[in-house]
């Protein structure tokens, strides 16, 4: 696992995006239709945030904002934390952990080439990255 790249990881996945105009409701069906976490929210072209289920939850259902008319650009992380496309995937999950994130776009120069999740990581002795790298239970 850790000497493969992010790109070869990546080949066979699209890139899943939106542009910050899009509302949080058509976000929510994207999200589910793409079985995914996050989309990279692009402009021009260019990377200026990524919005993700947590965004979701914390700044528009708590925040209660009106998914049908809350934009993406309203609520999305702005300039998220990226990570070459030539890096392993050993690079990604110590950054993801380090971080205290889940998904991390993936770039080769400018271009993004995907989306990187905690739980893409293969797992490690049965669990997945994500259960082996949880905090203990409060209580």
């Amino acid at each position: 696992m850790p000497d493969r790249t992010l790109v070869e990881f990546l080949a066979d996945r699209p890139v899943r995006g939106v542009s910050g105009s899009f509302t949080i409701a058509s976000v929510c069906h994207r999200l589910r239709d793409y079985g995914v976490g996050a989309l990279v929210v692009m402009e021009a072209r260019r990377l200026v945030g990524i919005i993700t289920e947590r965004d979701i939850a914390v700044r528009v259902v708590a925040g209660h904002r009106d998914p049908l008319v809350t934009l993406v650009r309203e609520v999305m992380t702005r300039d998220p934390q990226t990570i070459a496309a030539e890096a392993s995937l050993a690079d990604a999950h110590r950054l993801m952990i380090a971080g205290g994130f889940r998904h991390l776009p993936v770039l080769r120069g400018d271009h993004v080439v995907g989306v990187v999740s905690l739980r893409d990581i293969p797992a490690v002795g049965g669990q997945s990255r994500s259960e082996a790298v949880q905090a203990p239970a409060l209580g």
